[in-house]
């Protein structure tokens, strides 16, 4: 993952494929000097995705100067801020903390969107997942406590710094069948517990959600592609019928926002080529108050919170709460769902660590995996991505290393953010 000259990025684009990169390691690092990536030229698939909509006054040649040079030396967009600082122009979307605000960004560097999604098309032409460019969202947690506990209850200690991007887009129908998803996700420990690993998570069935409010799975069509692998974990979104029965409410009740909460619950492991266990996670990425919920009677099958507000079902009705402060409690009509005055933006976010498993002692400290994290082995392939592990078992005795609740419900949205986030 190339490290791009900041001070470039208000450069043309043509200018930027000859910009001079900068490499940053440690001995815990994937990488060494001679391996940076080299530049091809080339452009990744999700580069140049993003054009400006009404609300947005930022050009499209603004927004893909915020780029980096992937492994593959193929050029990717990356983390930028909600507003430009140089010209003060809006994107209308964000994507979470900056990373430089990672104490192991110098080791990691910027972050390419959507790399997995362009090895997949190596590595099985027939499984193509492009990802929409909005979705990428990063969090980080520096010195955070983790904990071991074991079956004879002993207890350790630990602190890691963590850089995670997962691309949970929350605006649009996408999520209701497709579960497969990129993540990146980087820790380093003071036990030594250390991964820099890039893949396809599948979360859940494909082809199906799971309810956020009665639990039930919704089968809704086939997903894209067809062919994808289901997995463990859940995409808990909510439906139609959640805001029925909490969002709209009689006279005299207060509508339940909390209700259109998004839970998605991964369950995923990297695995050799002979299918051992190298690293499995579990963290859960939680969205207080998406601009979608499920409702099968639209014609895309999306419903709109914002359009809720000004809804009234008998004598039902949303009340208080986010729909009262962005209307005036009914007084200012006509705010439309990416409208930037919504109040349902999906960027108020958190996630939970939870557990974090090693199982590499002794092994290489470089693996190559296929875009979904599997067939791991200690030399490359067409389509395989450069894993990070380190040679550890950090799972002391049976315990498990388990992690906090980063960033609990942190507001990202500034003012000109709007769906689609």
């Amino acid at each position: 993952m190339g490290i791009l000259n900041r001070a470039a990025r208000s450069a043309p684009i043509t200018a930027l494929m000859a910009v001079t990169f900068t490499w940053a390691c440690t001995e815990s690092s994937p990488f060494s000097p001679l391996q940076a990536p080299v530049p091809t030229g080339e452009l990744s698939v999700a580069y140049a995705r993003w054009t400006p909509g009404p609300f947005d006054t930022c050009s499209q040649a603004i927004h893909d100067s915020y780029n980096t040079v992937g492994p593959d030396g193929k050029l990717y967009p990356t983390w930028h801020p909600a507003n430009d600082p140089a010209t003060g122009c809006s994107f209308g979307h964000e994507h979470g903390t900056d990373p430089r605000e990672s104490a192991i960004y110098d080791q990691i560097g910027d972050l390419p969107f959507g790399l997995a999604n362009e090895q997949l098309d190596t590595f099985n032409p027939g499984m193509s997942r492009h990802e929409d460019h909005v979705g990428h969202k990063v969090e980080i947690g520096n010195d955070l406590p983790m904990s071991f506990g074991g079956p004879a209850d002993v207890v350790f200690e630990a602190k890691c710094h963590f850089l995670i991007k997962m691309h949970q887009g929350t605006h649009s129908k996408d999520a209701f069948t497709n579960n497969m998803h990129e993540i990146a996700y980087h820790a380093r420990c003071t036990d030594g517990s250390g991964v820099s690993m890039t893949f396809m998570t599948n979360i859940g069935d494909a082809g199906s959600f799971t309810d956020a409010c009665s639990g039930n799975e919704i089968f809704v069509g086939t997903p894209s592609p067809a062919t994808s692998p289901d997995g463990g974990g859940h995409r808990r979104i909510p439906t139609r019928q959640c805001v029925e029965e909490r969002i709209l409410v009689a006279p005299g009740q207060n509508s339940s926002f909390g209700s259109l909460r998004e839970s998605w619950q991964i369950s995923e492991s990297l695995r050799t080529v002979d299918n051992h266990s190298l690293v499995s996670i579990n963290p859960y990425f939680n969205v207080r108050e998406p601009s979608r919920f499920f409702d099968p009677a639209k014609p895309d099958v999306t419903g709109r919170p914002m359009d809720v507000c000004y809804e009234l079902m008998g004598n039902q009705a949303a009340r208080g709460g986010t729909c009262d402060e962005v209307t005036g409690e009914g007084t200012i009509q006509g705010i439309v769902h990416d409208d930037p005055r919504t109040g349902f933006k999906g960027a108020v976010r958190d996630f939970d660590i939870n557990s974090f498993r090693i199982r590499n002692d002794g092994g290489p400290e470089i693996w190559y995996t296929d875009p979904l994290g599997h067939n791991g082995q200690t030399t490359e392939f067409p389509g395989s991505i450069r894993q990070f592990i380190a040679s550890i078992d950090n799972t002391r005795g049976g315990a498990d290393l388990h992690g906090p609740r980063i960033g609990k419900e942190k507001n990202h949205s500034a003012a000109s953010v709007h769906p689609p986030n």
